[in-house]
């Protein structure tokens, strides 16, 4: 499907505000309500707008704390990767799952509450799956860009000012 510079428009909004009204798009789009709707729904039905979803405060859900592995197998039959992927990817703190080409072979990024609780994931849970050889951890830094929301921060403080 060819996207025109309405259609792309129309997505980039609702990637930004999944709940905005149709009388509202259609103004930041430069349609009326009834061609906006119409173009809505055939970006829909035709698959390029696969749905709608909330953002939620990953510390609400206990998962403020992000890391990244690089997981390692030293088998490859069928059987165990099989087991591993699906093991892994039923693991409510794995948020993202990838088998890649070359090594590592998996990318995984796994979302809990705190330090103290990857380690406990890492060591009773992904440690203890057959087939794995080498797992490396990677922690943020800084987040620069993201499609999921950041964690909710204390406001910051504001300076006196000064007389």
């Amino acid at each position: 499907m060819d996207l025109d510079v309405v259609d792309r428009a129309i997505i980039d909004h609702l990637r930004e505000d999944g709940r905005l009204s149709n009388v509202a798009l259609a103004e930041r789009v430069h349609l009326t309500p009834g061609p906006c709707l119409r173009r809505v729904q055939r970006l829909e039905a035709e698959g390029m707008i696969l749905g709608y979803a909330a953002q939620v405060d990953p510390a609400a859900l206990g998962q403020a704390f992000e890391v990244i592995l690089d997981v390692e197998m030293s088998a490859y039959d069928k059987r165990t990767i099989e087991h591993f992927e699906t093991t892994v990817a039923g693991f409510d703190e794995v948020v993202e799952l990838y088998r890649l080409f070359g090594a590592p072979d998996y990318f995984v990024r796994v979302a809990v509450a705190d330090l103290a609780a990857y380690e406990h994931f890492l060591t009773e849970e992904i440690i203890t799956i057959a087939g794995v050889s080498k797992i490396s951890s990677r922690f943020a830094m800084k987040v620069l860009k993201s499609q999921r929301p950041a964690a909710s921060a204390a406001p910051a403080s504001r300076p006196t000012p000064r007389r």
